[in-house]
This record gives structure tokens, sequence and C-alpha cells, in this order.
């Protein structure tokens, strides 16, 4: 497992050749660079990337904005470790 602490790091990681990453997984709201801008720009390196994106708004509020595009993930807050599990998996499994 890989934790990058800014979406800086995150791109350099996803830019080290050989580095393996299945998941990516990122809050919608961030200092400096939103998840969904994060998940654009790490695709534009890995376009199979798949990705999941945390908020505590609802799903209906990040959607109806814009705010994340189709083909990434959405988890609404509070998350419990068994629905963050489910998502992953689902997630993960997912042949698209």
């Amino acid at each position: 497992m890989l934790e990058a602490a800014t979406p800086e790091q995150a791109l350099a990681f996803a830019r080290e050749p050989g580095q393996t990453i299945d998941l990516l997984l990122t809050d919608v709201v961030m200092p400096k660079m939103s998840g969904p801008e994060v998940v654009k720009l790490i695709r534009d390196i890995r376009p199979k990337l798949k990705a999941i994106c945390m908020s505590g708004y609802t799903d209906e509020t990040v959607f109806r904005h814009g705010i994340l595009e189709s083909g990434v993930a959405f988890l609404q807050k509070p998350i419990t470790p068994d629905s963050l599990r489910r998502k992953i998996r689902s997630v993960l499994d997912d042949e698209n």
C-alpha cells in the first residue's frame, strides 16, 4: 500500500516506472487540488486506473454540481470499515 500525503506525491508515485497502483482512494475536497483533479491527472499517466472519491457531501450534491465525473466511484462519509471494504471490492471487480 502506498500512502501519499499530498497530490504531488501521489502524482510522483504514478510516474514511477514499474510501480503498481490498483486503486486510488482520495477525498473530494483537499487543500491545493481536489480529489477529482488528482484522479484526472493520474489517469493521464495511467488511463485504466480505478478510483474512489469520498466526501461528506451527499452523492446528489457531488454529481449534480459536476464535482465528480463518471467512471469514478463515490463513497459518502461517514465510512465504516465494512462499507469501505465493499466499495473497494466492487470497484476492483468491475471490468470497466
